[in-house]
């Protein structure tokens, strides 16, 4: 495969088991693309449309996503391990399971975002907006969270280890008693039964 994709239809198409190694996807329109155990790897996606695309099990490593849409897509199982989205577009995307860690989505729209058990460890997550999404059994340890906005997020079963209340909006954020108890226990409060 040529090392730069510029302007293709790949609309519809199904990609099993193949490998791209540092491709550039250039305003390739990939809406409703399914990938199933594909690998990606260095690759480059500029102006990308991935809406309604799905994928399982496949693998963006070191990928780097500028100005790509994300409407409705959804990855199950994936690797996305060191990618980073810049000005991406992420309306109703869907994330179940998977490894997230070390991938860079700094100021992205997440509001309408799903994200469920998924590992996200060390990923940059300052000033993203994910306001009354769903970030539940997300491992967020030693992620930066900095500026962003989780008021009114779900944010059960999730690692809040990292989550520093004093630097993040949480109004209304959805815990359960137990993360409760690890906020305040991190904020320095020593918490006891009555």
């Amino acid at each position: 495969m040529s090392d730069l994709v510029d302007g293709e239809d790949w609309g519809g198409r199904r990609i099993e088991g193949e490998t791209f190694t540092d491709a550039t996807f250039l305003e390739v329109d990939m809406s409703e693309l399914a990938t199933s155990a594909a690998v990606f790897d260095g690759c480059t996606f500029k102006g990308v449309r991935l809406n309604g695309s799905s994928h399982q099990g496949s693998a963006f490593v070191n990928c780097t996503f500028l100005r790509s849409t994300f409407w409705g897509a959804a990855f199950a199982g994936c690797k996305l391990v060191g990618s980073s989205f810049e000005r991406c577009t992420f309306d109703l995307l869907k994330v179940d399971g998977g490894d997230w860690s070390f991938v860079s989505l700094a100021s992205a729209d997440l509001r309408t975002a799903r994200l469920e058990d998924v590992r996200m460890r060390e990923s940059d997550l300052s000033h993203v907006n994910a306001a009354g999404a769903t970030l539940a059994g997300l491992d967020l340890s030693a992620a930066l969270l900095v500026g962003a906005d989780l008021s009114g997020a779900d944010l059960r079963r999730s690692d809040l280890s990292s989550l520093d209340p004093a630097e993040t909006k949480v109004a209304d954020a959805i815990v359960t008693y137990d993360q409760a108890v690890n906020v305040a226990r991190a904020l320095g409060f020593d918490v006891r039964a009555d």
